[in-house]
């Protein structure tokens, strides 16, 4: 397994592109993105569980029900959800698309993203769509993960290269999220493409495996979004023999795909709105991994540990609160919390109680920008890591006045 560079644009056979169509009122900010596979390709996603869904979700669900797609656009600026035309602004989003691609428009995958309950005007995609499809480049990567931010303030994506069957296949991704993260069975948006040659049968099972331990373990606010997909295309161009069943190039498939998951996972949990650092609580010695992940994402979404995080107050006793909370059965007199930042750490509390530790060697490890909260429930063998961030004032200001 190796980093390499390119992004959805680093597996053969991907282009990307990212430009301004007028969407969103700044014209330095990219509004709208396209992902374009040479070749049709096995197709996945996970959506949102929150009961109200952006029309986009219905739509690609409807066109992914035959497991193969070409192409993804997406849209910044405005979530496309709640609006009483919403489907048909999507469908024919992906009609202006695939006729202009001369491809099926049930091979596109559409998604935006932005503010919810907004009109969206279909004007500003269909002008923009000749100029998104003139700038697509084996280079675009970068203009497509700028094209899907909203309140990001950095761009997300990471791609590696894995060998199955003898084969050099690549696997890349790009991401937005920032707020409204706490998914359950997907997260944000997300899109990835890897030229492995996989049946879309066992690429689902891939990525609803991979998310269990990835994206569901993320939260920045405790609010599920409306508009959260995770979508892996895969175009067999690296000319592997098809992945059809469990195995050893199974195996490393997984691999490669939780490599780029788990980095976008931090990237977008270090992200949060107003965040200035990323959390990760990690649990160790559970009795079963259900009750390690609850644990996890018990502590991560404390409102209360997450501001005691950005003041660097190494205020222990609201970790043990959240996991007293959080509903998992464990033996609070077994139980010990520390500090790390990757240099130094620092035990606060053993078997559920405090002890002497140096309050100046915990402001230092607190005040980095990268926190480990490690819990150790000393009551079995099974482990589990979730992510969040810091809460701080910034995060209230950008969502006090976040529509206008």
């Amino acid at each position: 397994m190796e980093l390499i560079k390119g992004g959805v644009c680093a597996a053969k056979g991907f282009k990307a592109s990212g430009v301004h169509c007028g969407i969103r009122k700044n014209r330095t900010k990219k509004d709208l993105a396209l992902i374009l596979s040479e070749a049709p390709a096995s197709a996945a996603s996970v959506y949102t569980t929150n009961l109200v869904k952006g029309a986009p979700l219905l739509v690609t669900k409807n066109h992914l029900k035959n497991g193969t797609a070409r192409a993804i656009i997406c849209n910044s600026g405005n979530a496309n959800t709640c609006n009483a035309n919403g489907i048909d602004i999507a469908e024919q989003t992906c009609e202006l698309l695939g006729d202009a691609l001369k491809i099926d428009s049930d091979d596109v995958v559409v998604a935006s993203t932005g503010v919810i309950g907004q009109p969206l005007d279909i004007a500003p995609i269909q002008n923009g769509i000749p100029a998104l499809i003139e700038a697509l480049s084996e280079d675009g990567s970068d203009a497509a993960a700028e094209g899907i931010m909203t309140t990001d303030t950095v761009k997300k994506e990471i791609a590696v290269s894995f060998e199955v069957g003898g084969k050099l296949c690549k696997i890349g991704g790009i991401a937005k999220g920032s707020g409204m993260i706490h998914p359950n069975m997907a997260t944000m948006l997300v899109f990835i493409t890897t030229d492995c040659a996989i049946s879309p049968e066992m690429l689902q099972k891939a990525l609803s495996s991979d998310i269990k331990d990835t994206f569901n373990m993320v939260s920045v606010d405790g609010d599920t979004s409306t508009n959260d997909m995770v979508t892996v295309l895969a175009n067999g161009m690296a000319g592997n023999d098809m992945i059809t069943e469990e195995g050893e190039d199974f195996a490393i498939f997984m691999k490669a795909l939780n490599t780029v998951t788990v980095h976008l996972c931090r990237m977008i949990a270090g992200d949060g709105e107003g965040a200035t650092k990323l959390l990760e609580c990690t649990v160790k010695n559970a009795r079963d991994i259900e009750t390690a992940k609850v644990v996890a994402k018990s502590v991560i979404c404390s409102s209360l540990t997450k501001a005691a995080m950005f003041g660097a107050d190494a205020n222990w006793g609201r970790v043990l609160c959240a996991i007293g909370y959080s509903g998992a059965d464990v033996d609070v007199t077994k139980i010990a919390v520390s500090f790390h930042n990757g240099k130094n750490y620092v035990c606060v509390c053993e078997n559920g109680a405090g002890i002497e530790f140096s309050e100046e060697l915990a402001k230092k490890i607190l005040l980095e920008k990268e926190i480990e909260i490690r819990i150790d429930l000393n009551d079995g063998d099974k482990n589990a890591t979730a992510w969040g961030c810091d809460l701080t004032y910034d995060y209230v200001k950008i969502n006090g006045d976040y529509r206008t």
